[in-house]
């Protein structure tokens, strides 16, 4: 079945904070740069846009507009010089509407996505509206508008026309908001509510966190960009089934078309958006749920209301404890931004010249950014980045660290952990530049290897210089081996247990321990490519993944793992009376005096309430891991 992605929300440069640099062509051009098939115009209502839309676009046949001059877009991205033009997207008209107004005696706030036809349509309509307020103020007009009557508006102008309320669950200007938002669907469209079909989850929240109530069942779940620059476009996307058409996405968002139906969607993790927790921003608190009833609403630190999150809202008005994915309902993906993949692995901001460079080259070889995350086999990745590889292979498996974000702060998903990144910028290589084909080698003389059968595997160990199998050859007593970089230290090691193995030892006894996942990997990859697997083979992992192992044979489940921010934020919480001051400090010395077990008598109050709060929620960070597994072997 074939299959197209369409982004449904996105703005032009007349809106505020948006990026000077959009046009047609250049939405156009990111476009084929992000993998999207299908874009919306955004911003039509504005007298200026509509205009652009009018001169760069001509209406398809379908429903869609299409580029009149698709030359252009090469010259929009002279860093992709070389790259084979991409198809040019389709576009849908389509606009974002901020309505303020009053209803049932509160102030609501509420944006909407509407959608037309054709040219002709969206003219008609913006006649209309122009009654209500100034369209060329802003791309997104503000208007005293009700959303039911907004809705209204939209079936009398064009019987194929619809609305889709806009990022339901953000704080401000939404359906379900918390500050100025409604209980219930029906509460704001009243009379029209059988009209809406489909409703925009947005970036703080996923398909999961939705099917937590009932209530919405019935509708489609959309994701979009909301991208206010070219390089955001697709940050979130839809699937579609079938060839693009007007009709062929209306009907499949109104679920009433078997052959090309609504197939899912592109999301963040809903941790990275800006309004997933409660918090203060200005004060540096972010909460879950809990504690924010826990203070009653009240930030522990300027003693005002906080801003209460997504995730907060959508459990205020659910009826479910676990998400129950509705038969007729698709399912979701959840990627990282590639530029923000490669940041973390470069240890560079991800608008940085170095990481652009890198960008550039991946869809180069690759086609689209789409087509990087969600498609490109792991194994060619790595003839790119061994790094990269691991970080989207991980992503796919959904393995990532979390650190959400609240109060308009946007969240952060990462790949590696703190110890993995640690390592990186100590040195090891993670992005080797790409290098021309060496040129032709003079012969030498080298040691010939007896040959080998076709498909077996060496069982003798790789050649060792005097230091190496000086190492590998000592004991029985403890070993310690001390040698810089480069100096084969992972071929002794690998030396060293076949040594073990063949002076009778059960692989099944041989613990291979190394710092970080990657290096655990290339590890049990050597390993397998030195061992038969009739063998068995020793176990090679990190030090926290065994002990997290531990924890969970220990206490029958695993626990939730703090990333250092939200174990700092729980130390806080935990010990309320402590100043500001008296945190940092606490924290610090903590920090450096926990792993030898020697805690001064003045910290051992708040390393009790500390633990004490942890084990109320199962929760543990990397230390407690450690101190557990001693525990265990004590």
């Amino acid at each position: 079945m074939t299959s197209y992605t369409a982004d449904l929300h996105i703005h032009s440069r007349y809106s505020r904070a948006t990026s000077k640099n959009l046009s047609i062509p250049h939405l156009a051009a990111w476009a084929g740069v992000k993998g999207l098939d299908v874009l919306t115009t955004g911003d039509f209502t504005h007298p200026g846009w509509l205009q652009e839309i009018e001169d760069t676009l001509e209406e398809n046949g379908d429903g869609l507009l299409r580029l009149k001059d698709s030359s252009c877009l090469s010259s929009e991205m002279p860093w992709l010089e070389g790259r084979d033009r991409p198809q040019a997207p389709l576009f849908i008209l389509g606009t974002e509407i901020s309505s303020i107004y009053k209803s049932q005696g509160t102030v609501r706030k509420v944006h909407n996505l509407v959608f037309f036809s054709s040219l002709d349509k969206v003219r008609t309509f913006n006649r209309r509206l122009s009654h209500v307020g100034n369209l060329e103020s802003d791309g997104r007009p503000i208007l005293g508008l009700d959303s039911r009557d907004l809705l209204e508006m939209v079936l009398q102008t064009d019987p194929l026309g619809f609305l889709i309320p806009a990022h339901i669950w953000t704080p401000w200007f939404s359906l379900f908001g918390s500050k100025s938002g409604f209980n219930r669907l029906c509460d704001c469209f009243r009379d029209l509510s059988n009209h809406i079909f489909a409703l925009e989850t947005g970036l703080s929240s996923d398909p999961d966190m939705n099917w937590l109530w009932s209530d919405l069942d019935a509708y489609t779940l959309v994701s979009n960009s909301d991208a206010h620059s070219g390089e955001k476009l697709a940050r979130e996307a839809n699937v579609l089934a079938g060839q693009p058409g007007y009709e062929n996405i209306l009907q499949a968002l109104q679920r009433t078309s078997s052959t090309q139906p609504f197939l899912g969607t592109i999301e963040f993790f809903p941790q990275e958006g800006k309004y997933h927790l409660d918090g203060h921003r200005k004060c540096g608190v972010v909460l879950d749920p809990r504690e924010t009833a826990k203070l009653r609403g009240i930030c522990p630190v300027c003693g005002e209301k906080l801003t209460v999150g997504v995730l907060n809202r959508v459990l205020a008005l659910a009826d479910r404890n676990t998400p129950q994915q509705p038969q007729t309902a698709p399912g979701f993906t959840s990627l990282i931004p590639l530029s923000e993949v490669i940041s973390e692995i470069l240890d560079k901001g991800p608008k940085t010249k170095a990481v652009n460079a890198v960008y550039a080259r991946l869809i180069k070889a690759f086609g689209s950014e789409l087509q990087v995350l969600r498609h490109t086999p792991v194994e060619d990745l790595k003839t790119e980045s061994p790094a990269l590889a691991e970080g989207i292979d991980r992503m796919r498996r959904q393995e990532v660290f979390r650190k959400s974000g609240f109060d308009g702060e946007f969240g952060q998903i990462s790949v590696f952990s703190p110890e993995e990144r640690k390592a990186f910028t100590q040195g090891q290589s993670l992005w080797p530049a790409p290098q021309p084909s060496p040129p032709i080698a003079p012969c030498r003389t080298e040691t010939k290897q007896g040959p080998e059968k076709a498909g077996e595997k060496p069982t003798g160990p790789e050649k060792l210089n005097t230091e190496q199998m000086q190492a590998v050859q000592s004991g029985p007593h403890p070993i310690l081996v001390l040698a810089g970089p480069g100096t084969g230290k992972t071929k002794t090691l690998i030396g060293r247990v076949h040594h073990l193995i063949g002076q009778g030892l059960d692989p099944a006894d041989i613990l291979v321990v190394t710092f970080t996942r990657a290096a655990a990997r290339e590890l049990r990859e050597r390993l397998q490519g030195r061992f038969s697997a009739d063998q068995g083979l020793p176990r090679a992992d990190t030090l926290h993944a065994l002990a997290f192992e531990q924890w969970r044979r220990r206490h029958g489940h695993p626990p939730v793992l703090m990333s250092e921010q939200d174990a700092r934020q729980i130390f806080a919480l935990a010990n309320p009376e402590l100043s500001a001051r008296e945190l940092n400090t606490a924290w610090d010395r903590l920090a450096r005096v926990r792993e030898s077990g020697h805690i001064p008598p003045e910290l051992q109050p708040c390393l009790q309430a500390f633990s004490a709060y942890k084990a109320a929620y199962n929760l543990t960070d990397y230390t407690d891991l450690l101190h557990n597994w001693l525990q265990k072997l004590g």
